[in-house]
């Protein structure tokens, strides 16, 4: 290899990346141009002009290969006693790709480029190696503790880095407390591990959620701020940010299939356009009220009133005389268990003054805090009974999707609640917060679905 061509190699990551892809698969990486803007990230970190960076970016599109084991491989090469932390959702993945950072190390195109790092004899471990010059790179599960073990080096210039990358596995970030375990290992193991207060943390993954990491660093989770890079698998043109990887067609073909898996996985924003689940242009308004059947009041209590935690929230609901679902009034707060009793007794007694058509009943999901409402509404002489909800918010959410778009769910127009319940619709079940969308499917299930006519067999006819 020519002098200027190890200098190339040493001085960019990315023609280093394609030299080794060359070298070690015996053909040319496919090139596009994301890659280039992620690798002038990773450099920018290098050269320490970022320490915090996410990048954001469709599954399949080589991140691993370009910004963990490239990276990490070129990073030692220049700096040999840099130590790195390297984590995943699953510690044998994170082995696996510190293995491989190994095996670019050993392979001889890479000796050429740096010639003066050199492994430690004993480095045979998949999960963890070292260089004769003092450096290290360990890999983690985000599940895992890492007891020993730090990143960086305390002084200005590079000397490793803690790279993370898909911290959250696919399947389970829609689950509140997955996605909080990995925000809580986060914060009580892998930022105690930086040996200096510089060292820098990179995270590369698709986003699975609002409230994910990403989402909750960048929100300003844990008081820092984060460079960020995102690449979306659509442009503003709808047309693919890959034609050699991805066709435009196949991915608007996923879009069509599954809107808010594919806007968060492929479009880094798990809040889609037009809606998930729930589709904004589904949703019909009233204005004057029409004639009311008859009323009943959902709620769904909160278990804490922390300021991350969901809302407590009433709804008033009523069935029209043409068989549709109308929202009437809805409360909404976080509250202790008194004001919680309060709230719930002042809005009962509202609505049952009001007047309208009767107000049947209070129905309250029966668990935490709503097991002691019930319970206290019962001995005041309200018809308070619980919900037991023996299905999860995404499959309600899909019982209840055919009737809201069928035009059978009515919402007020003017209410001046009703923007942030469109919202909250709009991005479930990727949303932070789904507490006002409790009690609605409630009502939508035990207005339109539940309460449907059966018909009476009577000697094997129909009545």
């Amino acid at each position: 290899m020519k002098p200027s061509e190890i200098a190339d190699n040493r001085t960019d990551l990315l023609t280093f990346s394609r030299t080794m892809f060359r070298s070690r698969k015996g053909a040319e990486l496919k090139y596009n141009w994301h890659q280039s803007k992620i690798c002038e990230a990773l450099e920018r970190v290098v050269i320490g002009q970022s320490k915090r960076l996410i990048i954001n970016v469709p599954p399949r599109s080589g991140k691993t290969e370009l910004a963990v084991k490239n990276f990490i491989a070129w990073c030692m090469g220049n700096f040999p006693d840099s130590e790195f932390i390297h984590a995943s959702y699953s510690k044998r993945l994170a082995s696996a790709n510190t293995y491989e950072v190994r095996a670019i190390m050993l392979d001889e195109v890479y000796q050429q480029i740096f010639s003066h790092t050199e492994l430690s004899g004993d480095s045979k471990a998949k999960d963890e190696f070292r260089t004769v010059q003092g450096g290290i790179v360990y890999s983690t599960g985000a599940d895992g503790t890492i007891t020993g073990y730090g990143a960086g080096k305390m002084r200005p210039t590079f000397g490793g880095a803690i790279v993370i990358d898909d911290p959250h596995k696919a399947g389970e970030a829609s689950s509140p407390i997955m996605r909080q375990n990995v925000i809580d290992w986060f914060q009580t193991t892998i930022e105690s591990r930086k040996n200096s207060p510089d060292t820098p943390i990179i995270i590369i993954m698709q986003r699975l959620h609002e409230m994910d990491l990403s989402g909750f660093l960048l929100s300003g989770g844990n008081g820092e701020k984060w460079d960020h890079v995102c690449i979306a698998a659509l442009d503003d043109k709808d047309e693919t940010f890959w034609p050699g990887q991805f066709l435009t067609e196949d991915l608007r073909r996923q879009r069509a299939s599954n809107s808010y898996v594919f806007a968060g996985q492929m479009m880094q924003q798990p809040a889609p356009i037009g809606g998930g689940i729930f589709k904004d242009a589904w949703w019909r308004y009233w204005q004057v009220m029409p004639e009311l059947e008859y009323r009943m009041i959902y709620a769904d209590t909160a278990m804490k009133t922390g300021e991350a935690n969901d809302y407590s929230v009433l709804q008033c609901w009523g069935k029209t005389k043409d068989g549709k679902a109308i929202m009437l009034d809805q409360l909404r707060g976080k509250w202790e268990a008194p004001e919680l009793l309060a709230n719930a007794r002042a809005f009962w007694f509202k609505h049952k003054d009001a007047d309208l058509s009767v107000l049947r009943q209070m129905k309250v999901e029966d668990k935490a805090s709503g097991t002691g409402l019930i319970q206290q509404l019962k001995r005041e002489g309200v018809p308070v009974v619980g919900i037991p909800r023996d299905k999860d918010k995404v499959t309600r959410a899909f019982d209840a999707a055919p009737q809201i778009e069928a035009g059978n769910v009515l919402i007020p127009a003017a209410a001046n609640w009703v923007s942030d319940f469109l919202s909250e619709a709009s991005v479930f079940p990727n949303g932070q917060h789904d507490d006002q969308l409790d009690p609605m499917m409630d009502a939508v299930t035990d207005l339109l679905i539940s309460r449907k006519e059966k018909p009476t067999i009577v000697i094997g006819r129909r009545r």
